[in-house]
């Protein structure tokens, strides 16, 4: 093997190129007519009602928390098994931030750890204003159960979806918000599809929408009933009603999202027969992999096995060392946040979630693209069995 094989990387085609193209040589490389187009084609996908595209999936969820109206004095829970924008958003609004362990066998966050942490809340009254579930490599947490204890408690809910456009729950696309206020999508590189960097949340609220809208840019509006009174011989074309921020993501990445949406269909089948394939590998071998909740349909942004010592005598360590070795670029998603210095500081220790702890210590994250050929996967399920070997 020549060259490193990635844990994931973009799929670019020269329809992509073309559409890039044409917006550079076109009259508007931002606030044009592509991210209104990029949105209207996510939301339709998805079976939402209004999209809202941001320059990250971090804007994405920092503009879905202050539409949520969170801040000083509120506290925020999301999954420690995420990528540290999850919590991030919420300390971006003053909020205070706390996690729910995760389901092992899933990765995702636990309903069971919800459930009874909810319940020790209330009875401390510090009930969270929003929890953000995580659909973890791609499948979807267990929404239904995630909407009823919001019934109940009285939550908001932001699904955060980056790794999860083209998947299912229940039957429905994830990003319809049957089950929660907002859902955010991540277009990084290595994500399902990507517009270079970029997010984007949904919702069916038209007054969340009109706050994610403003808070994505400036604080702006530029809609006549939600201006102030002016004297009537000043040109008043836009107001800042409040504080926001430049979200917004440009005509060029629009461009990009809009054609590798025309593919993502196929980008879902594959990942899914190479996660097919993988599962049916390592049925015999040492390793364990996520199970698969019936109610959901992984679109597969990651695929993970779990490397237990006491199954196979190899620890985490010397299986990832040894891939390194044979040039597979694995990785691992992910280190608990919570265990980040920045975290630790606010008084955060070890131990705080055991399974996602665990989890961390035996993850590993293999190659998982559409442009994985069958050749360089079948080298890496060989590696996998020869660095499991004592």
């Amino acid at each position: 093997m020549k060259s490193k094989i990635p844990y994931g990387r973009q799929d670019i085609d020269e329809a992509d190129v073309e559409a890039v193209v044409d917006i550079l040589r076109s009259d508007f490389l931002t606030q044009g007519p592509a991210v209104p187009r990029f949105e209207v084609i996510v939301a339709q996908y998805c079976g939402a009602k209004h999209a809202v595209a941001t320059n990250s999936a971090t804007s994405a969820l920092h503009v879905s928390c202050m539409a949520l109206d969170v801040g000083p004095g509120d506290w925020v829970w999301t999954s420690p098994t995420t990528f540290v924008a999850s919590a991030n958003c919420a300390l971006y609004c003053g909020a205070r931030v706390d996690f729910v362990d995760i389901d092992p066998l899933t990765g995702n966050m636990s309903i069971d750890r919800l459930t009874d942490k909810l319940a020790e809340a209330k009875r401390r009254g510090i009930l969270p204003k929003v929890v953000i579930p995580v659909h973890l490599c791609g499948q979807s947490c267990d929404m239904a159960s995630v909407h009823k204890l919001a019934q109940e408690y009285g939550f908001r809910i932001i699904e955060d979806a980056s790794h999860g456009i083209g998947g299912r729950f229940r039957g429905e696309p994830v990003g319809a918000c049957r089950y929660s206020d907002i859902t955010v999508f991540s277009f990084h590189p290595v994500k399902i599809v990507t517009t270079g960097e970029g997010g984007m949340a949904l919702t069916n609220d038209p007054i969340l929408l009109d706050r994610l809208q403003r808070h994505r840019s400036h604080g702006i509006t530029s809609d006549h009933s939600h201006m102030l009174p002016r004297p009537a011989d000043e040109i008043w074309n836009y107001q800042q009603i409040y504080l926001g921020y430049n979200y917004r993501m440009t005509d060029i990445q629009a461009a990009l999202g809009v054609s590798q949406m025309s593919r993502l269909d196929t980008f879902v089948e594959r990942r899914r027969e190479i996660a097919a394939h993988y599962d049916e590998a390592f049925a015999s071998m040492p390793v364990l992999t996520l199970r698969q909740n019936p109610e959901s349909w992984s679109s597969y942004h990651l695929y993970p096995i779990r490397v237990r010592e006491s199954l196979c005598g190899r620890t985490q360590r010397q299986v990832y060392d040894a891939l390194w070795r044979a040039k597979i670029a694995v990785n691992l998603h992910y280190i608990p946040v919570y265990r980040q210095p920045y975290y630790e500081a606010m008084g955060f220790k070890a131990g705080y979630c055991p399974q996602a702890e665990l989890y961390h210590r035996e993850t590993i994250s293999l190659p998982m693209y559409p442009g994985l050929s069958e050749e360089n996967q079948a080298y890496v399920i060989n590696a996998l069995r020869t660095a499991l070997e004592k």
